[in-house]
């Protein structure tokens, strides 16, 4: 019984440790890891939009050999 409780002593001790043990973050922390999320946003939605134009691009170009195989 003894070994017991002072099983879940040593794990209350641990687990209080281990949750006092956050790393808060500053305004100014949150306010770059914002900016860098949506720097990080910005260029995927470029990238889409590049391959979506290059995507267009092509079949353009398939439609217009296909109207030059037809004449």
């Amino acid at each position: 019984m003894k070994k017991l409780i002072l099983t879940f002593a040593f794990l209350f001790t641990l687990a209080t440790v281990f949750t006092s043990c956050r790393e808060e973050k500053t305004p100014d922390e949150k306010v770059e890891e914002a900016m860098d999320d949506v720097k990080e946003d910005l260029e995927d939605a470029s990238d889409d939009v590049q391959d979506a134009a290059e995507d267009l691009q092509e079949e353009v170009e398939e439609a217009a050999e296909e109207a030059n195989d037809d004449n």
